[in-house]
């Protein structure tokens, strides 16, 4: 079950197809990273001459706050995400009886490729908003301990196939007895279905051409009834007991500076995505993912995230520190308006290049595992845990 069945180091992004594992760990470099930084600010703090126990007494006594501002984002978020995924799976149900009734895939194209074109269109549009739902939350869903296996399960879990120990903790069963074990997380198994470029997960052999202009572009897809119907029922399912988990969580300052230490310095993973995705490389893309959203979109929806976070902490590390807690915060903002920047000028139209990709990243995980280790040097000072 969420919170017991993987260790929060266990986190692993989407997959590429054909069973080619990206990173193993989503956040293993990011734990590497806040583990150097705390023993880095412990030395720091021996050798100014602080006492160890003067530390935890001071962080003891540091004030903590109820947090209600996360929390209230949090449900801002886990709440509507719920609803677009329930429509998702009622849209799904819809399509799976709409083909089942013309017999095949193929049949129902044939009938009614207006009905047919529509259900795609609208299950694709539900995805793409359900997809910033959740990226807006990822940073505290994903850096929480006690909430990250959720984003194992929704957003980052990998397929047995590709990473046994890190595997999403369910099976997937059609309504015909399939079952696909451990097969990765649900925004893989839908998106690659809706935009076809999972071919398991799709109508086998039939041209898709949904609009009827004797061509099938990218995107045009007929999803696989059983496989849409089953996926989004079951995602259903578990966006049902996040929103209910995020409703239950209080927040603690160790959560919160914790999520803060293992969200941010994840820049160079989610450039390496953007790089491989359609969007950078176009047909010869590697990675099956963010095809209905650049993962650009996926990065300053996290930092957007992120931001809020700090900034109900910010006043909390100026107590220690006025001029560092600003300068944090500086850096942090700055940070998002650089990923914005970029993200802006994609949707703009313009095209960046593999080698781009590669500048961008280098250059906002240097900013991000500064900022990290100042969020963890604070931490240190305030005698706040950062948990394993």
């Amino acid at each position: 079950t969420p919170g017991s069945f993987l260790s929060h180091e266990s986190v692993a992004t989407r997959r590429r197809p054909g069973g080619i594992p990206k990173l193993k760990s989503k956040h293993a470099r990011s734990r590497f990273l806040s583990l150097l930084v705390v023993a880095f600010a412990a030395v720091t703090l021996t050798a100014c001459g602080d006492d160890k126990d003067a530390t935890a007494d001071a962080g003891a006594t540091a004030a903590t706050g109820e947090y209600s501002n996360i929390k209230k984002y949090l449900l801002d978020h886990t709440g509507p995400l719920n609803q677009s995924i329930s429509t998702l799976s009622t849209q799904a149900d819809a399509y799976y009886d709409l083909v089942n009734k013309a017999g095949s895939c193929e049949a129902a194209l044939k009938d009614d490729r207006a009905a047919v074109e529509k259900s795609v269109k609208e299950m694709q549009a539900t995805w793409k908003k359900a997809n910033p739902q959740y990226e807006e939350a990822e940073g505290v869903v994903a850096g929480v301990p006690e909430l990250a296996d959720y984003d194992v399960i929704l957003d980052a879990g990998a397929s047995k196939e590709d990473d046994p120990e890190g595997a999403v903790p369910f099976n997937v069963t059609y309504k015909d007895g399939t079952v696909l074990k451990q097969p990765g997380n649900f925004f893989f198994l839908t998106e690659t279905s809706l935009w076809g470029t999972e071919d398991d997960f799709t109508c086998e052999d039939v041209k898709a051409d949904l609009n009827g202009d004797g061509k099938v572009e990218f995107a045009e897809a007929l999803p696989n009834p059983d496989h849409i119907q089953a996926s989004a029922a079951e995602m259903k399912k578990y966006t049902t007991e996040l929103n209910a988990a995020a409703e239950k969580w209080q927040p603690n300052e160790s959560d919160v500076f914790t999520s803060l230490v293992v969200m941010t310095p994840t820049m160079a993973e989610y450039f390496e995505a953007w790089k491989n995705s359609r969007f950078v490389a176009g047909d010869d893309a590697e990675e099956a993912s963010f095809v209905g959203s650049s993962r650009l979109n996926d990065i300053a929806d996290i930092l957007t995230g992120l931001v809020l976070v700090y900034d109900n902490i910010e006043p909390q590390i100026a107590k220690e520190d006025p001029e560092q807690a600003k300068q944090t915060g500086e850096e942090l903002a700055g940070l998002l308006k650089y990923v914005e920047d970029i993200r802006d000028k994609e949707a703009g139209g313009e095209t960046f290049t593999a080698e781009q990709a590669d500048t961008y990243g280098a250059e906002a995980q240097e900013r991000a595992e500064r900022i990290a280790g100042q969020v963890s040097q604070a931490a240190s000072k305030l005698g706040v845990e950062i948990q394993d």
